[in-house]
């Protein structure tokens, strides 16, 4: 190699001892707001605070997705989950503004608050610069009461994640501990699933009647872009009483294990049952996939860790690789 000559990897290590050297100076800083994030095996990482000075304790997962912070926290099923990003840089597009579309939802969010127990990322933008944004992320998640911290090796708890399996943890504030507990046990559907009934495009056809367990706003959209009548019904609805004419059942997706909804899967369990003119098309995402197996007699199995990003397998036909 030539004298001088640098390897990328070279460069790689340069960069990350930097960041290193920047983080260690802020957590030794007096005048930061600092905690920790604490995983259910003993692993301790100190970060900086951006959110709300609150202890959460949650699932500690990952996403991969580069952009898409605002839909991911907002998002029902990241319910009881504290959410790691790997993209190494985030809130530089600060938060649009809670704007309502012509549905009465909330025009740029998955729902119409912080769903996340708690978020943790490698590197916080204090500034942020887009056309749409109203206020900053870590002022968002100061006003939904959500801690978030910066300054963590996220590349380091994504591989943990990966070789473990998704883990237990909290984030905790040294004046306010807490311990850690799983979401898991309890009905996180049930949590985030409305009380009442709402109907949209009443009186168009076809009419579908969607269970919704955590349901993101943009399939309540992309739905009612489709000229139907949609009802929105809550996790425990019983379809077996009901007087509502349907044409098709959506189940939506949502937080935690699914066998948690058993309210649901009676009521699809009674609708894949039903005959002749009775039985209707039921179409399942995620979450409500799994419930529909679980009504047709199946079973399910939590994954090691989850595919939680944008990025989707495919196949390039020219090749077939």
């Amino acid at each position: 190699m030539p004298r001088g000559k640098r390897t990328a990897s070279d460069s790689s290590d340069a960069t990350s001892a930097k960041k290193a050297t920047h983080t260690n100076a802020l957590l030794a800083a007096d005048d930061v707001e600092k905690a920790t994030l604490h995983f259910e095996d003993g692993t301790s990482i100190p970060g900086v605070s951006f959110g709300a000075k609150t202890s959460m304790s949650g699932e500690v997962v990952f996403n991969t997705g580069m952009v898409g912070y605002p839909e991911a926290l907002s998002d029902p099923s990241y319910s009881g989950q504290i959410l790691v990003l790997t993209f190494p840089l985030i809130g530089n597009y600060g938060v649009p503004s809670q704007e309502i579309d012509e549905y009465g939802l909330p025009k740029n969010f998955e729902s119409s608050k912080v769903q996340i127990s708690g978020l943790i990322v490698s590197e916080y933008s204090f500034e942020h610069s887009h056309w749409n944004a109203v206020t900053s992320l870590g002022d968002w998640l100061k006003a939904h009461n959500v801690p978030a911290l910066f300054g963590l090796d996220t590349r380091m708890i994504t591989k943990k994640i990966r070789e473990h399996g998704s883990l237990l943890g909290k984030i905790e504030f040294p004046e306010h501990p807490i311990k850690i507990e799983d979401p898991n046990k309890t009905n996180l559907v049930a949590k985030v699933s409305p009380k009442e009934v709402k109907v949209y495009n009443k009186g168009a056809s076809p009419k579908i009647l969607a269970f919704d367990c955590g349901m993101k706003h943009n399939i309540v959209r992309y739905l009612l872009s489709k000229g139907v009548e949609l009802t929105v019904v809550p996790f425990d609805y019983n379809l077996a009483k009901s007087k509502l004419p349907y044409d098709g059942i959506f189940i939506s997706n949502g937080p935690g294990d699914p066998e948690m909804a058993d309210a649901t899967i009676q009521s699809i369990r009674w609708a894949i049952q039903q005959e002749g003119a009775n039985l209707k098309p039921i179409f399942g995402i995620c979450l409500g996939n799994q419930i529909l197996a679980l009504a047709a007699g199946a079973t399910t199995y939590k994954m090691k860790y989850g595919n939680r990003g944008m990025n989707q397998p495919c196949i390039d036909m020219r090749t077939t690789r």
